[in-house]
């Protein structure tokens, strides 16, 4: 079966990993593109041999050359094509992120539901290579009931004359707060979800400069961001994520009753009554990692469940994230049940 892709929004990832993947899968075309500007769609159909051009979004989506829209626009624009590309009859692979909010990733889910297409969100990509043995231990009792978990994300810089981001637009990315959704969804594969939130987060530099306009804007999403979490199995959760920490480091320790894991870097750590920290070691059958192009092929053609990640899924993270705002603005503890 020939599938025939298009593409609505060529930024970096959509660059580097989906279209390079589309293309390297045989009966896989890469036939529109979309981009912000004509000249930018355009340089990317020159760089990667794309032969259609589109300046409207919606002409892409409703094309009848294209099966499969893959979006790789920011968060704003997640929804309407998410929606437009199922009621067009499209299979949709979209950038992570799910949505701007929880009421959009709501939408979003009862529109997969409602069709017979494949929809798709890009995963969190942490630590994708151990993961299966990881969850196999997990779901083997190796570390017992989870009682603490910690994630540290320490990113960036201090640097208050850099230009405004747009992951520093709410307009543009929503609910979203730095890498806060993917570091959510990679804890709750191995400790499940959460049942109440409390947040605190801080702006450093209340106003950048806007590269488009060259206007001063407001920046209105913060630099510093820390959630304290109870999971439904009554475990804790911190997390504290930050992008002007320019030496911070980026880590996940997940503490139980019999072990603990250490996420860090591209290694997994393990502990084990009194071993200390011993680096996992993978057999070769299931070493795995990025495959999301492959992935979304598969379910496409052969009907395989989407795992990584469904719309199911999305929206718990979305909540969340919903969670998180919720409690920055009220300043209070939120329970993600009654959301």
């Amino acid at each position: 079966m020939s599938l025939r892709i298009g593409i609505v929004g060529a930024g970096a990832n959509t660059r580097e990993r989906h279209i390079p993947g589309f293309q390297e899968i045989d009966g896989v075309e890469v036939v529109a593109v979309c981009n912000r500007s004509r000249e930018s769609g355009q340089r990317a159909a020159d760089d990667f041999g794309i032969p259609t051009v589109y300046d409207d979004w919606k002409e892409l989506v409703h094309a009848p050359g294209v099966d499969a829209v893959c979006i790789g626009t920011w968060p704003y624009l997640h929804c309407d094509i998410t929606l437009e590309g199922l009621a067009a009859g499209k299979h949709v692979l979209t950038e992570a992120r799910m949505a701007m909010n929880l009421a959009e990733a709501r939408r979003m889910l009862d529109a997969a539901r409602a069709s017979d297409k494949v929809t798709m969100i890009v995963p969190a990509p942490i630590n994708l290579e151990t993961e299966p043995t990881l969850l196999d231990m997990v779901a083997a009792g190796a570390f017992g009931d989870w009682l603490e978990v910690h994630v540290t994300a320490l990113t960036g810089g201090w640097n208050p004359g850099a230009p405004l981001h747009w992951r520093q637009r709410r307009d543009l990315s929503g609910n979203n707060i730095m890498a806060m959704g993917i570091l959510n969804e990679t804890v709750r594969r191995y400790v499940g979800h959460d049942r109440t939130v409390m947040a605190h987060a801080h702006i450093f530099t209340g106003e950048r400069t806007d590269a488009e306009s060259g206007t001063a804007r407001a920046v209105d999403v913060p630099d510093s961001l820390g959630i304290l979490s109870e999971l439904e199995s009554g475990a804790t959760a911190v997390y504290h994520v930050s992008s002007v920490a320019a030496h911070g480091s980026m880590s996940f320790e997940m503490h139980g009753t019999k072990g603990s894991i250490r996420l860090e870097g591209d290694k997994a750590l393990v502990a084990r009554d009194d071993s200390g920290w011993q680096e996992l070691v993978v057999a070769p059958e299931k070493q795995w990692g990025w495959n999301v192009e492959a992935d979304f092929v598969d379910a496409v053609r052969d009907g395989r469940p989407v795992t990584h990640t469904n719309f199911e899924d999305g929206l718990k993270y979305m909540a969340f994230t919903e969670a998180v705002q919720v409690s920055l603005r009220e300043g209070r503890k939120v329970e993600l049940g009654e959301l």
